[in-house]
């Protein structure tokens, strides 16, 4: 369990159960004393009340009235809020546009300096435009969790991706690319990368990528992708948009 999982089940157990020894919490989280003690006192840093009872049926409490007064965010959940938003602008139906920028532009504020600017740069790898109402959908799947996730770690880090894809006659192939670019055609989404095999920009569709692997100690080139005209960058959305 990783130090934020580890925070959110110490912050639901408390709210659960009203109290809480140490000792019950590192049980529950799988952790030692130590290591929750530490706990508690980063939670108490970000701004929720916790109240500590010594003796014989005390423990921790939590203020049910607390919150937490920084962002626990992590740069790919904004992202992923931020690519529905801009799917949904794409394809015509966002009703409450101006509703969601807001609320958007609340969260960015509350982010920490690193975090904007990993997410700033992210973002400008995104691009979104409109499919052809030609495009056959009726093999369309789901996209995997773990994609993004690994996009992220790619895309900022300038590493190589490897992953399987299945092509429109389901062969399966195991590809690695340099990840250059997001492009939503919304329903569609794909990852455009540069094929060193190929030498040339290949367009995947993200719902027939499995298994996706970030190749350490593999670096490349930002390249300048060739989008058609109706394709524009997320941040021209951004300026266009109400």
């Amino acid at each position: 369990m990783n130090i934020r999982t580890r925070h959110d089940a110490i912050v639901r157990s408390l709210r659960r159960s009203g109290t809480a020894t140490v000792d019950a919490l590192a049980d529950e989280v799988g952790a030692s004393r130590r290591t929750v003690l530490r706990d508690i006192a980063a939670l108490r840093d970000q701004g929720f009340v916790i109240h500590s009872e010594p003796g014989r049926g005390g423990g921790l409490q939590l203020d049910p009235q607390s919150m937490q007064t920084t962002a626990r965010l992590a740069v790919v959940e904004v992202f992923a809020l931020l690519i529905s938003v801009a799917a949904m602008r794409a394809a015509g139906f966002l009703p409450f546009s101006g509703l969601a920028d807001a609320g958007l532009a609340k969260i960015e504020k509350t982010l920490p300096p690193e975090k904007i600017r990993d997410l700033r740069r992210f973002l400008d790898c995104l691009h979104v435009g409109k499919l052809s109402p030609l495009q056959d959908l009726s093999d369309m799947g789901t996209i995997h969790t773990d994609l993004l996730p690994a996009f992220e770690t790619a895309f900022l880090e300038r590493r190589h991706l490897k992953f399987d894809y299945r092509d429109a006659k389901g062969r399966q192939t195991c590809r690695e690319v340099e990840p250059q670019a997001m492009l939503i055609l919304p329903p569609l989404w794909y990852l455009v990368g540069w094929d060193p095999a190929r030498v040339d920009f290949r367009h995947f569709r993200m719902d027939r990528i499995s298994a996706p692997t970030v190749v350490e100690g593999t670096k490349f080139r930002q390249r300048h992708v060739p989008f058609e005209k109706d394709v524009c960058p997320y941040s021209s959305l951004l300026e266009r948009s109400p």
